[in-house]
């Protein structure tokens, strides 16, 4: 695997036996956390340890969680992910505060090149997910990409580009559909 494109640790750490030992930890860890009932408290044990780092009390992950490199991610308070998410995170994923992700989410800072030569090559960019963002049902975020603040993505969404802040997105690949409706429009809509 090529070295290129991982800047959280520096590029030699991609492809690397010490990158390939940190996810088999980290595959090995959520394994144990996802093996019966988990309580948040004790979900949030697990994230502490499989992240490395502090994750907020008000933090809520629903198991099963699939994550392939903990070091990788961050959460926000109030952060809620549903069932049988999914995070390839070797590029970096930042959960913002407040942000809902749907059951069955994947997001996906991992990619490989077109070129069949180099497609054994591993390429990373980072994701985030803006504060108060929403990721409906089996949504799907690529390498790269941004969630703006608010932003809501429709269930089954495929996410090639970043989300404008307070915009509704849908499809595959996703495109803009409108601005987030305030409750003042909404009532100015019903009359």
């Amino acid at each position: 695997m090529s070295t290129e494109g991982n800047t959280r640790t520096g590029k030699d750490y991609v492809g690397s036996d010490a990158l390939y030992a940190e996810v088999q930890r980290t595959m090995r860890l959520c394994a144990e956390m996802n093996s019966g009932y988990r309580t948040e408290e004790e979900v949030r044990g697990w994230l502490r340890e499989i992240t490395g780092r502090e994750v907020p009390e008000t933090v809520r992950v629903f198991t099963p969680l699939h994550l392939n490199y903990g070091a990788g991610v961050s959460f926000g308070a109030d952060c809620f992910l549903n069932y049988g998410c999914t995070l390839l995170a070797i590029g970096g994923i930042s959960i913002g505060a407040g942000a809902f992700i749907g059951p069955h989410c994947v997001l996906a800072t991992e990619y490989h090149p077109e070129e069949p030569t180099r497609r054994h090559t591993l390429l990373t960019k980072p994701i985030v997910i803006g504060a108060g963002a929403w990721l409906g049902a089996d949504v799907k975020v690529l390498a790269g990409v941004t969630i703006g603040e608010n932003a809501i993505v429709a269930a089954g969404s495929v996410v090639t580009r970043d989300v404008p802040a307070n915009s509704v997105v849908a499809g595959s690949p996703a495109r803009y559909i409108r601005p987030i409706k305030s409750d003042e429009d909404k009532q100015e809509q019903q009359q």
